[in-house]
Formats: C-alpha cells, structure tokens, sequence
C-alpha cells in the first residue's frame, strides 16, 4: 500500500483491509475475544468482547495511524507528520511513527488528560498544547501541515485509517466465525466503516451496528440528510466517539454498509463501564462501553452470538472515579442526601445512627454550620452513601423521614 495524499477519496475494499492486516502483523496485537456470561445471561445468546483496550497504546487507533504513515511517498515521510487529538489518537500516531522512524507532531488541547499527554511525549511524539477544545487543536495542526508540509494524520477520514481499522473486522470473523451481530462505538466512523467493509465483503448476513452517545449523534442525522451534517455542541464523557460530524470518507462506507445505529445516554455509558470494570474485570474508557451501553439498554434487539468491540482503555483516573460514581448512582447504589438538623452535641451521632440500621454505608459527610441560609441552631449535612439497589435507596430515605428528618436535595 503507498498512497499519495491526493488519494483521499478512493473506495476502501476487502483487498485493502487484509493489505493492512499483512503490513499490520507485528506490529499491533491481535487482541483477544472474551466471553461474558453475564452479559449473554441478559441478552439470552452468547455476547463476546472484543478487547482493543489492550491493544498497544490502549486503543485500536495504532492500526490505521501506522498503515496510514507506512502507506506515505518517501517525500512525504521525510516532512514529518502532524496530527490533533485529545488522546488514543495521538498516541497511536506517535508509536507509529517512532516505529517506523518518521518524525511526528501532535497538538492536543491545552485540557488534556495529563497520562495522555505523558504517554504521547513517551512514545516519541513532540507535544505542543494549544487550545481548549478539540476544534482549536485541529486548526492548529492543520495551519502547522500548510506551514511546515508535514503531513496530515487524520483520525478518521482517510482509506488508509478505514483499512487499517478494519483488520479489526477480520479478527472479529477469525475469533468467532458463528457471529451474527457486531457492535461497535460510532464517532468520526472509521472503525465502525473497516469493519463493516471487511464484515460485509465475507460474511454480509452479518449485522453491524453503530453506537453513538445520545448527546453527540451527528451520525442520525447526517444519515436522513444523505450527506454528514454537523451536531452543534457535542457533549458527552466519551470523548472517543465526541465528534460533531462525521468524516466523508467513512459516512459513505456506513450509509451503504452499516445496518442501524442506535444512540445511549450518559447514565447507560456509566453503567456499562461499571458492568466492564466489575464482571469483565477490564478497563475501559466510556467510548469503549458504548457498545455494552447498547446491549445492555435494549438486549433483546440483538442476534446472537453477538460480538461488542470495547474500542479502547485510556481512561482519566479521575474522570474514572466521577464515572463509576456516576454509574453507581444510575444502578440505584450510590446515593447523596442532603437535610439539615440541629446543631446540638450528638446529632450527627444520632443520624449515622439511624443510616447504620438500614445498613447505608456512609463514604463522605459534609457538615455546614455557618451559612446564610441556616437558622441560629441549624446545621446542614450533605452525605454520600453506598446502597444496595434502588429498593435500598427507598428504605434509606423512609428511614430518615421516620426519624424526623427532612430530605432537602
């Protein structure tokens, strides 16, 4: 494969994708396919997850950054490349390019996770931070490709990112040749389009099923148009799949091949991450979940053996923590309460006393005296619990009404 950077918008076929795979052999692992018996339980057939979580870098993004700088003229490989990315993409450009001795740039935003930025700088890239959103970034890797002729790496809208994403596809069909159902996370598309050319060129009966977070689905949209629109404001804590439109390239590939695309909340993300950290016993940041999302929001919708590719695994410890807390709180077992009392000595004793009936495990209190809203004798306690379910919740909260308290928030 050796493209020139005017061959933008060539069709991407099976020969393309099993290329990749050869070029791609020793290169990136072929990850492994899990079976999860709980979620097979939920959804009635076999469910197997696809774990590009452990791929190198974290992420299946390494498979097309390095069949796109391998597939560059010698001209082009000596400008360098640039690309702009807040994480998996960042980093799958810097390993590849180290590993095939081209020199690399990646502007990330000047908010990126801190282990992102470190992992990218280890791998070889030089990091410049610029802006506070992707958009900003983007422009300003772009601006530096006209300035300096590097070459742009970007993270979808490319043949050779769509062929290299799509080897993908053709371990998924190796791994678990009775599949009838792939899910996978939908952002700019390039995955979600390689597997679905390498799925659909060998096995067409297969159904492939993007997943996008409710809150930037650019792809619903773009689809009833005929052409990729874009989504104002995307916003959502998945932000492998937080893209406001969808690449050309790829959308063409999915209006024809992609057979649905469903759309999660927040709340389902939360839990599906949750469900992977605690049952999986795997890693996975919120882009990756989407798929779990999915099954686990409508699990009679899928044919099984259904595969669910978690897509990657670099998530932010603390916005790992704020997640779990999250999806704890959409199961019904995390629970934060708010009520005021009297400032009296023994008050607080006497209200953990009654959460220690019920069995509430308390993990935070906060306990205000002086504020302007509070009476002379009044103190306001704000507690995080740990619950049971939402049955749990329930009785917690009839147990402090009958002790005499009044829930404020």
């Amino acid at each position: 494969m050796s493209y020139s950077t005017a061959d933008s918008f060539r069709p991407v076929t099976l020969d393309d994708v099993r290329g990749a795979q050869k070029m791609l052999s020793g290169v990136a692992r072929v990850t492994a396919m899990e079976g999860s018996r709980h979620l097979s339980q939920t959804v009635g057939a076999p469910v197997h997850l696809k774990c590009e979580n452990l791929q190198r870098t974290g992420s299946f993004k390494l498979r097309g950054a390095y069949v796109r700088i391998a597939g560059l003229l010698p001209e082009e490989r000596a400008a360098g490349v640039v690309a702009a990315s807040a994480g998996n993409h960042a980093q799958g450009v810097a390993l590849a390019s180290a590993l095939l001795g081209v020199r690399s740039t990646v502007f990330m935003p000047k908010g990126a996770p801190l282990p992102k930025v470190s992992a990218t700088r280890d791998y070889g890239a030089e990091v410049r931070l610029h802006g506070q959103v992707v958009d900003e970034t983007l422009a300003a890797a772009q601006e530096y490709a006209a300035e300096t002729g590097a070459v742009f790496i970007h993270p979808f809208d490319h043949p050779d990112i769509i062929a290299g994403q799509g080897t993908v596809g053709l371990e998924i069909l190796e791994q678990c040749p009775e599949v009838r159902t792939i899910l996978v996370g939908l952002g700019g598309g390039g995955l979600a389009a390689g597997i679905a050319v390498a799925v659909k060129a060998l096995r067409p009966q297969v159904r492939v099923v993007g997943v996008q977070a409710a809150g930037a689905a650019a792809y619903p949209p773009s689809l009833a148009a005929g052409r990729p629109v874009s989504v104002e404001n995307p916003a959502t804590m998945a932000d492998g799949i937080k893209v406001g439109r969808p690449g050309d390239v790829p959308f063409g590939i999915i209006g024809e091949l992609v057979d649905e695309v469903r759309t999660v909340s927040e709340d389902e993300l939360s839990a599906a991450l949750l469900l992977c950290l605690e049952r999986a016993k795997l890693v996975v940041e919120p882009a990756g979940a989407s798929p779990v999302a999915a099954l686990m929001s409508a699990s009679g919708a899928f044919e099984g053996p259904v595969v669910a590719v978690l897509s990657g695994g670099n998530v932010d410890p603390v916005l790992m923590e704020r997640v779990l807390r999250h999806g704890m709180a959409a199961q019904g077992r995390y629970l934060a309460v708010r009520l005021r009392l009297t400032d009296r000595p023994g008050a607080l004793a006497t209200l953990l006393g009654v959460l220690s009936v019920v069995d509430a495990n308390v993990l935070d209190v906060s306990h205000v005296r002086t504020d302007p809203r509070l009476g002379l004798t009044e103190a306001e306690v704000e507690l995080h619990l740990e619950t049971k379910g939402p049955a749990h919740c329930a009785e917690v909260g009839q147990a402090l009404r009958e002790a005499g308290y009044t829930v404020i928030g």
